[in-house]
């Protein structure tokens, strides 16, 4: 009798050992995990029935005991001719996470989640209303960088482990992933052009340097001292600003990739001029670069500053030591800009 789908193992997330010892208990000979493999990652098939050279027997086999998926594709905001698409999946237990597909020029990135909510709680950030729910497995991150590139017109050359909740507190689940899309033999998307964002974690910085990953890490910084940083962010105190900040030191001193710094400027919290002379003399002798970006209102207490502030806090960086770049962000008008992403009221009984 075939498996029920909600009994069925689902084969999105897992890696070329495990693919092999799955067919090995099947009887088949380890070439097949290759194939297999390349099948769900490579060709990214919905269907057993899409496996060309996998015998029948064996594809009728796989299909009584596995799905190849774990997410299911709910909603889509935005249309295909637009910069910014947003995509809802429903996870098999119920609960919902949000990806982000943005284009600009060349460049298609996808933003994923790695966490149903998230326990950091920055008031600034519309996730943190769902309070944290659940990690997602390495297969539920994964999926939606499978089932988004099936909706992408463009191949995605970008990922950014940005949307829904905390990487470094899914800090396993995310790298596996990542190695997964970096597999040359499978999605074979480059280190360099997959980024994992942190707000801070700074045991997992450390360690991320000590395992010398090639992915591009990201640091949420919003702050130009530690009294700024505890203002929004309350894992400032259990991870203050000079441990971040050795943190950062350590992994500059282990990796070729200069480490991104994200700065939110929010309304006479973050934007003064003051902030930035202080930004400039606390990274100034660090190898980074400087990620300024306007704050994405969310209907709470904290503002977007005035453009003509945002152009002063600009200015006022111009003779800094590092790089700095302005992200506006895209898909606001459909709440997928940075910290927007939130299941919204609407969607929760879909």
């Amino acid at each position: 009798m075939q498996a029920s789908l909600e009994s069925k193992i689902a084969l999105v997330g897992l890696n070329r050992r495990e693919l092999d010892t799955i067919l090995s208990e099947l009887g088949e000979p380890l070439y097949r995990g290759q194939q297999l493999f390349g099948w769900i990652y490579r060709s990214r098939v919905d269907s057993f029935e899409d496996m060309g050279n996998i015998p029948s027997v064996l594809r009728k086999n796989l299909e009584e005991k596995y799905n190849i998926h774990l997410l299911k594709l709910i909603h889509v905001t935005g249309s295909t001719g637009e910069s910014t698409r947003k995509f809802l999946f429903e996870l098999q237990t119920g609960e919902k996470v949000e990806s982000v597909l943005m284009k600009e020029g060349k460049r298609i990135t996808v933003c994923i989640s790695s966490q149903v909510g998230c326990a950091v709680d920055c008031e600034f950030c519309a996730t943190s209303s769902m309070g944290f729910q659940k990690n997602l497995s390495v297969g539920e991150i994964i999926d939606q960088f499978l089932q988004v590139s099936k909706e992408s017109i463009s191949p995605i050359t970008n990922v950014v482990f940005m949307g829904m909740g905390e990487p470094f507190l899914n800090y396993d689940r995310v790298i596996a992933a990542a190695d997964l899309m970096n597999d040359e033999n499978g999605i074979k998307l480059g280190a360099k052009r997959i980024t994992i964002s942190t707000v801070g974690i700074t045991p997992k910085i450390n360690r991320y340097a000590d395992e010398k990953h090639r992915y591009k890490l990201a640091i949420s910084l919003n702050g130009s001292s530690q009294e700024s940083r505890l203002q929004t962010m309350p894992i400032a105190k259990k991870y203050p600003l000079d441990e971040l900040l050795a943190a950062i030191d350590h992994y500059s001193s282990r990796s070729r990739h200069p480490v991104t710094l994200e700065y939110v400027l929010m309304a006479e919290v973050t934007d003064s001029k003051e902030d930035a002379e202080k930004l400039m003399t606390l990274l100034s002798r660090r190898r980074c670069k400087l990620n300024v970006i306007p704050y994405n209102e969310i209907g709470g207490k904290y503002k977007r500053p005035e453009d003509h502030v945002i152009e002063s806090f600009i200015a006022a960086l111009d003779k800094a030591s590092f790089p700095v770049t302005v992200r506006w962000s895209k898909g606001t008008d459909i709440a997928a800009g940075c910290g927007q992403l939130a299941i919204m009221e609407s969607f929760v009984n879909k």
